[in-house]
């Protein structure tokens, strides 16, 4: 036994207990526990900007998903390197892009892109 006291009262009774109760005032501070102190619309409302949201963190980066197609082998090569492939695919595609980005417009040699 875990040393607790259980209620012997069935479900009706507790509600005629809870019914019989007299009204009460609003709770009035008496100013002797800081604990005790009802908070007050400022800080209930700081409170809710500070509560933590659920979900995913907002990233401060701009990424959009897509549906794109890559040959076999290149998805082989970056999933062999182990978790985070994809955040690796994503690098090696920003280093291309400043390369590319560094060289003159008629100078591009992939093809597709203009000037290519």
């Amino acid at each position: 036994m875990s040393g607790s006291k259980t209620n012997a009262m069935n479900h009706k009774q507790v509600l005629a207990q809870v019914r019989a109760l007299p009204p009460q005032e609003d709770y009035q501070w008496d100013g002797a526990d800081e604990d005790e102190r009802p908070a007050t619309a400022q800080e209930l409302q700081a409170a809710l900007a500070t509560a933590r949201k659920r979900g995913r963190p907002v990233s401060d980066s701009s990424k959009e998903q897509v549906s794109i197609r890559y040959d076999r082998e290149v998805l082989a090569a970056f999933r062999q390197t182990g978790p985070g492939w994809q955040t690796r695919m994503n690098d090696a595609l920003k280093e291309w892009l400043q390369t590319q980005q560094a060289c003159s417009p008629g100078q591009r040699s992939a093809p597709g892109l203009p000037g290519g």
